[in-house]
């Protein structure tokens, strides 16, 4: 389990093109010390499983449904990308209960700047408008986010210029993919409810 609270904005280093998937080369000291095979960390949202470690980079294998499901097939080497370890027990939820299982991606539709903060504007699938309210919590691209406000096809979210300096929402322009988590809290209720109606039936 991730918080969406960024450790360290990384880059991808190499790419191999394994037919069916792909293995990913990533540079992050933050996110390799102490790492070992076997342990997740989330890129750019997406939990990620450490294949090999040497030095502050790392591997990761990632299968084509993954490339499918989410903006990381749009990534190449220089890319600049989220990083984040689970969070420990015991450890403070700074943010909210992210899996790294993106649900779908949006585009970044527009920026608007202000003295102090930036409004970014994102599209949203029609599945999962309904889990998108305002004042709630989504993640894009692995990052912890308060809705400002929800539409039809859409969310903002505002951004202080801590979270524009040290993740990738700091330079992502309009038209670039996102990978989007909405609160897994809300598809659980929705399910439990979706139940009840069934067994009252």
């Amino acid at each position: 389990m991730f918080t969406g609270i960024v450790e360290e904005l990384g880059e991808i280093t190499a790419v191999e093109n394994l037919g069916d998937a792909s293995r990913f080369r990533l540079r992050g000291p933050v996110v390799t010390e102490g790492a070992k095979h076997g342990d997740s960390i989330a890129v750019n949202g997406v939990c990620l499983t450490v294949v090999e470690h040497e030095g502050d980079e790392f591997t990761a294998d990632v299968m084509a449904e993954t490339l499918d499901r989410s903006s990381l097939g749009a990534l190449g080497v220089g890319s600049r990308v989220n990083l984040e370890r689970p969070m420990a027990v015991g450890a403070r939820l700074g943010g909210h209960i992210v899996q790294g299982h993106v649900d779908g991606t949006g585009q970044v539709l527009e920026r608007k700047p202000s003295e102090h903060w930036e409004i970014i504007k994102i599209s949203l699938p029609a599945d999962l408008t309904r889990y998108v309210v305002e004042k709630g919590s989504i993640t894009v691209d692995g990052i912890s986010l308060t809705v400002v406000d929800a539409g039809p096809d859409y969310f903002t979210v505002s951004l202080i210029p801590t979270t524009l300096a040290l993740t990738t929402l700091g330079i992502k322009q309009p038209g670039d993919p996102v990978n989007l988590e909405v609160d897994v809290v809300a598809k659980y209720v929705e399910r439990l409810l979706g139940a009840g109606q069934g067994a009252d039936r």
